[in-house]
């Protein structure tokens, strides 16, 4: 039998002064409620109830586990209490990790959106290129760039980017401008290897999939150090549009290659678990949806 319920019937004996009384109350037959009491007392070793044909009342250790049994079943019902609001409502701490650029520039507004939305939540945010392991870390949700490898843990898909291979007019002025993915080799490309597949460059065209094997003056596991260095004319770049769009936008880099198609980047919310999501898990990842396709300039 199970002890806390048990628990609740000797509680409800005693205060009702009787089984019937007792068994009424809790919707069981009497011979139920006799049970329960019966499974505490033995497993005590102890009497709880002196009965008699005519009455019921608590031995002199029955008073003190009576005591006893109502603070538990009262810390147990606040526990339960306390859980139910944390799966109904965003509170405690939200624990989320991102890649630099796009937690620096879209996780980051995203959150304190949310925040001002949600008066009972904290947030701690992560901002790393690697990969983390959610369980160990304690993360509750994680971005992430491209395919997904890990098909243990739940993935929300949140939007895509179109890929653009830029650079500044100043290299084009120098090096000339690629009109076919193949010229990329006499290129110097710089590279992001947090964009998988490294240094190899697809394209689709008319001719159906072409992969160029690129290589330039710098590498970086993060976006924005090459990308500064292509603004400064050191080399082509393939990153996400939420990346270099204002530069396009002021001139400072300029897309080619604009006739072949590229595989757009892809940005999954993983967590570890699909059921019994809290509310702040929940509900953040629903935010996302609804937030990122609209301000990261996705396609």
């Amino acid at each position: 039998m199970d002890k806390l319920t048990s628990m609740n019937v000797f509680v409800r004996v005693a205060k009702a002064g009787s089984f019937a009384g007792a068994a009424r109350d809790l919707g069981i037959s009497r011979a139920m409620a006799t049970k329960h009491i019966m499974h505490l007392e033995s497993a005590l070793d102890t009497r709880l109830l002196n009965r008699t044909t005519r009455s019921l009342s608590l031995t002199e250790v029955g008073v003190s586990y009576l005591e006893r049994c109502q603070q538990v079943l009262i810390d147990v019902a606040e526990m339960e209490t306390a859980v139910t609001h944390l799966q109904a409502e965003p509170r405690g701490v939200l624990k989320i990790s991102a890649p630099p650029v796009i937690g620096a520039t879209h996780i980051a507004p995203a959150l304190a959106e949310f925040l001002k939305q949600n008066d009972d939540l904290t947030v701690e945010i992560v901002l790393k290129s690697s990969h983390v392991d959610l369980i160990d870390e304690g993360v509750d949700i994680a971005i992430f760039l491209g395919k997904l490898q890990d098909t243990s843990l739940v993935a929300r898909k949140l939007a895509s980017s179109a890929l653009v291979v830029c650079g500044a007019p100043e290299y084009f002025e120098q090096h000339g401008i690629p009109e076919e993915p193949e010229d990329l080799v006499d290129h110097s490309c710089l590279v992001n290897w947090a964009i998988p597949p490294r240094d190899k460059w697809k394209f689709r065209g008319i001719l159906g999939e072409r992969e160029v094997k690129v290589s330039g003056r710098m590498q970086a596991n993060v976006a924005d150090p090459i990308r500064v260095a292509a603004n400064s004319g050191l080399g082509l770049i393939m990153l996400p549009k939420y990346i270099v769009g204002r530069d396009i936008e002021k001139g400072k880099l300029q897309v080619v290659l604009e006739q072949y198609s590229i595989a757009p980047l892809e940005i999954h919310a993983v967590y570890p678990h699909r059921k019994y999501l809290s509310a702040k898990v929940r509900d953040f990842l629903g935010f996302l949806q609804q937030w990122m396709p609209n301000r990261v300039g996705m396609g």
